[in-house]
């Protein structure tokens, strides 16, 4: 069956997930892109580490 909400866990990985391609996609042509990319995913992560120890 659909789900038709998600969970706020299943938003931050879907987030964090879009957030490394996005990382890996300019990586080769933006340094201070990617390295903002990277605190991006950085931040989800913790939030998501946070979510699961509840």
């Amino acid at each position: 069956m659909f789900r038709i909400f998600k969970s706020k866990l299943d938003t931050l990985q879907d987030s964090y997930k879009k957030t490394l391609e996005q990382c890996n996609k300019v990586s080769s042509l933006n340094e201070n892109e990617k390295d903002a990319k990277q605190l991006e995913a950085q931040k989800i992560l913790e939030q998501i580490e946070i979510l699961q120890q509840h």
